[in-house]
């Protein structure tokens, strides 16, 4: 090995610098499986929390609607207790059932008369049907018999069923009037001759 030239500095001998291990790039980069899935997780405390709020204001909300439902009236809409059904001249010798469904009324119309039946059974209130083809009204309830004029005949109906006030208007239509009832009550006056009760032709 020669030796150093006198005035000039040795160079210092090369060092071998040992690097610190890096960290992997996968733990910097990311968390691990274990943590990501702890962090998306809420704590259960938490989860606790909302479904308590949740059931808190759920409870508010409908007794709130109940409150409002107290600003609305509960009315039950019936059709009109007067009203027209027509001209003498539009029904037929027997039993019409046209208003039955609007109104619950039969309109029965013989040589010398019309009058309107109200369709209501005068046991419990059930709504009789015109049986055609055995010439009569069968409450389907009970199984009361009215004929053809409304007269009980067989079953527990202890009277006819009602009629209800007819009359003209100026027009010459059928006014009727189910407000207004003729009863034929046992063994007390019979109402169906008086006048309102039908309409002589």
């Amino acid at each position: 090995m020669a030796d150093p030239v006198e005035g000039t500095t040795p160079a210092p001998p090369p060092s071998k610098a040992v690097a610190a291990p890096a960290a992997p790039a996968s733990t910097a980069a990311k968390p691990t499986a274990k943590s990501s899935k702890s962090d998306s997780a809420e704590p259960p405390d938490k989860m606790r929390r909302r479904v308590i709020w949740g059931m808190i204001y759920g409870y508010l909300g409908i007794n709130f609607l109940m409150f409002l439902r107290f600003f609305f009236p509960r009315a039950l809409y019936e059709p009109n207790t007067v009203f027209n059904i027509g001209y003498p001249s539009d029904f037929g010798i027997g039993i019409d059932q046209r208003f039955l469904m609007t109104n619950r009324v039969w309109v029965v119309r013989e040589p010398d008369r019309i009058f309107v039946i109200y369709a209501r059974c005068t046991h419990l209130g059930c709504t009789p049907e015109w049986k055609s083809s055995e010439n009569k009204f069968k409450c389907p309830c009970h199984g009361s018999g009215y004929d053809s004029e409304g007269v009980n005949f067989e079953g527990p109906a202890p009277r006819p069923m009602d009629r209800a006030h007819v009359e003209l208007d100026a027009e010459g239509q059928i006014v009727v009037d189910v407000s207004t009832l003729y009863k034929w009550p046992k063994g007390e006056k019979n109402e169906f001759n008086n006048p309102g009760a039908y309409i002589p032709l």
